[in-house]
């Protein structure tokens, strides 16, 4: 094990920013504008799922939150802090929660087995699994199930995300529209799940506020 292979990124770095610069001498003195992205994307952590590189944008295109398979806790203040952010702050006008096939926080969540801390994150999959459970169970091919479990989880993400206030909020106040995409890691391609959220008619009423004021917290 190379205790030193750490110092290759900062070497890798370098080599990056010098290329920078010599395809366009001003380039990082454009990035030091206010960033101005049109997207929050909501993705996986798994490091094979760059957002800038699958979707081929360049750095201040997109605002980036990321977590064990794209999730959407309503008790996750680090994933609200950000959703809040962008939508209030940035004014961007989609947010994508884009999942992926193979995905491991998936697969964990369908094995009746603990695998330590991650065990309180991967209950909220498997709550999404009892959901769907008739239909995930009707599939025999377990790859398949679990593609089609990560297909399901992204939707109910997507709905979580309209659940919120700072979402709601938004739709009264500002055009935005949340969509749901899944990335094959077989072959670079997002599907595209046709699920756009732009309006609480997309919720059922009971998760609905209509008393939101512009002032309104988390």
């Amino acid at each position: 094990m190379n205790m030193n292979s750490h110092l290759e990124l900062l070497s890798g770095n370098k080599r990056w920013a010098l290329s920078k610069l010599q395809d366009d001498p001003n380039y990082f003195k454009k990035l030091q504008a206010i960033q101005r992205p049109e997207y929050l994307w909501i993705g996986c952590s798994d490091s094979r799922v760059p957002a800038n590189e699958v979707t081929n944008t360049a750095p201040g295109d997109i605002f980036v939150h990321r977590n064990i398979a794209n999730m959407v806790v309503h008790t996750d203040m680090n994933l609200l802090s950000v959703l809040d952010y962008a939508v209030t702050v940035l004014k961007v006008k989609h947010v994508i929660v884009c999942g992926h096939y193979g995905c491991g926080g998936v697969k964990a969540a369908m094995e009746s087995l603990s695998f330590g801390f991650v065990d309180s994150w991967l209950r909220n999959i498997k709550d999404v699994y009892v959901k769907y459970f008739k239909e995930l169970e009707a599939i025999s091919d377990k790859e398949a199930r679990a593609d089609r479990l990560v297909e399901l989880n992204v939707i109910e993400q997507v709905r979580n995300l309209a659940k919120t206030k700072i979402v709601q909020r938004a739709w009264r106040n500002d055009e935005l529209k949340v969509h749901g995409w899944v990335y094959g890691l077989n072959d670079g391609i997002i599907k595209n799940l046709e699920l756009v959220f732009d309006d609480v008619e997309n919720i059922d009423s009971i998760y609905r506020y209509n008393n939101l004021q512009g002032n309104e917290q988390l």
